[in-house]
């Protein structure tokens, strides 16, 4: 019927992803942020561009845990991570909604990239390394996504709203390097919306259609 993935992605071209959306306290003063408008049909959150990324992390407490799959009416929660180009994995450890998870993506050289999840709700955590060397390391992004099947975008499950906090990218905060402020758009229709970035690490997104 419909899910939400909500995610932490990077450290590749095309994209290396961790699931979990992000949360975590602080502040950065003085910082300059030059933020740009973009919608996506399937992302909403914030996406840096410029090549030489190591790592990407946020931390995040979300309403319907990583991704919920609503089939005949009955949520399934999932968590899982995902290396490009197989398709994503699941983990066997519980999810459940308002559960609090810290995700990260690391580069540690020669291709091969390590995947941490960590919901701090549940007390677990999961490492995973994997190598990808066609790798460029030229964006990261925090985001909030749609699932899609082999032909579309799926409809949108409503989430309320998911706080992302302590956002950052090569150690620094996401607002140092002027991301992109994405909104999930389909034709007219805009199904969630992502607030400004707050000390240039933390934003909401907001589910506004399915």
């Amino acid at each position: 019927m419909s899910a939400a993935l909500l995610s932490v992605l990077g450290a590749a071209a095309p994209a290396v992803a961790v699931t979990a959306p992000a949360v975590s306290n602080g502040t950065v003063h003085n910082l300059h942020i030059h933020l740009r408008n973009s919608s996506s049909s399937n992302w909403s959150g914030f996406a840096a561009t410029g090549g030489g990324f190591t790592s990407i992390s946020a931390s995040w407490v979300e309403q319907t845990g990583s991704e919920v799959d609503c089939s005949g009416g009955s949520p399934q929660y999932y968590s899982w991570y995902e290396m490009y180009p197989a398709y994503p994995t699941n983990f066997s450890n519980t999810v459940k909604p308002g559960d609090h998870f810290t995700g990260s993506v690391t580069y540690n050289g020669s291709g091969k990239f390590t995947m941490k999840l960590s919901d701090t709700t549940q007390g677990w955590s999961r490492s995973v390394s994997k190598t990808y060397s066609p790798a460029q390391r030229y964006s990261v992004e925090v985001i909030a996504e749609a699932p899609s099947s082999s032909t579309d975008v799926l409809p949108l499950t409503d989430f309320a709203t998911v706080n992302f906090t302590n956002s950052l990218a090569n150690g620094q905060a996401l607002g140092n390097y002027s991301p992109d402020q994405i909104n999930m758009v389909s034709g007219s229709t805009t199904k969630a919306s992502t607030s400004s970035l707050s000390g240039g690490e933390s934003f909401s997104v907001a589910w506004r259609h399915s």
